[in-house]
């Protein structure tokens, strides 16, 4: 008896995963990814002439109720942070598809990884929040925010992928309540979103307001929790414009701080003119 290698074996079964598109516009190019409820696949659009994004239900899974679920909660949430669905149906294998804009960037792991300043990765958070806000303000949860399901783009551009309805959650991002079986809300995300920002942040020394904010999106306790990503999103706009935030109760010092922190131009302009008008005063005593 001969045994197969493990590349061989490897090959066979990507060979008995590919879809069938037989009777669709689609061709395959390759596979870019998969999760627990499917593959994706770059694809080529043969009529339109455009490649694009086709996920297709997992062989041995076949969750077609959810990949379709799937399609229908991401139609619904138009945003530029969320790529669009262009098509859906049923493959001649049975399996359910859908297709949708072939986004190419970066994922967000490999882009904090990056040198990358403080401001410039919190503006990026918020960014992320944004798509988030748009969905719970229409009732619908993530529960599955991680890095590895954001993609930055050219420019600056984020998406937010895998809308994925099964919601297992991820170790390390996942919420308590979720973790013990229990519905997820908002809140849910929003403890996900504060892990996600402290990865972002990974190996910095992160400052006490911002801390605060973190600490409050991260609460075991949803209750302790900011209600959505809105409110999240608006306290670190706030801790990036200099204003006092929700999480954290300042003290006089702390205010001083601030404020010193944005009139920091003016307060070198200041001292400027001070230390010329002594150098003008001492200049002319001589």
């Amino acid at each position: 008896m001969r045994w197969l290698s493990d590349d061989s074996v490897s090959r066979l079964r990507e060979i008995t995963e590919q879809p069938d598109l037989t009777g669709t516009r689609y061709r395959i190019v390759k596979e870019i990814g998969r999760g627990g409820m499917g593959v994706v696949y770059e694809a080529e659009d043969l009529e339109l002439e455009r490649s694009v994004a086709l996920k297709v239900t997992n062989v041995a899974l076949n969750e077609s109720a959810d990949l379709a679920s799937e399609a229908k909660t991401i139609a619904r949430l138009e945003h530029p942070a969320i790529v669009p669905v262009h098509d859906a149906g049923t493959l001649a294998d049975g399996r359910r598809f859908y297709t949708m804009k072939l986004v190419r960037g970066t994922r967000l792991d490999a882009w904090s990884m990056q040198p990358h300043g403080m401001t410039e990765r919190l503006r990026l958070f918020g960014r992320i929040c944004e798509p988030i806000a748009l969905a719970h303000a229409s009732g619908v949860v993530h529960r599955d925010l991680k890095p590895e399901n954001v993609m930055v783009g050219e420019f600056g551009a984020v998406f937010v992928m895998d809308w994925g309805v099964a919601g297992v959650g991820t170790p390390g991002y996942i919420a308590p309540e979720q973790m013990r079986g229990t519905a997820a809300d908002a809140r849910a995300d929003v403890y996900a979103l504060g892990a996600v920002l402290t990865s972002l942040l990974d190996g910095r020394e992160i400052p006490r307001r911002l801390n605060a904010v973190i600490a409050r999106a991260t609460a075991d306790d949803r209750d302790a929790r900011y209600a959505d990503a809105r409110a999240l999103a608006e306290d670190v706009l706030r801790y990036l414009d200099g204003e006092p935030v929700s999480a954290y109760r300042e003290n006089v010092f702390d205010r001083a701080e601030r404020w010193m922190s944005r009139n920091r131009v003016l307060l070198v302009l200041v001292a400027a003119y001070i230390v010329m008008r002594a150098i003008v005063f001492f200049w002319m005593r001589l």
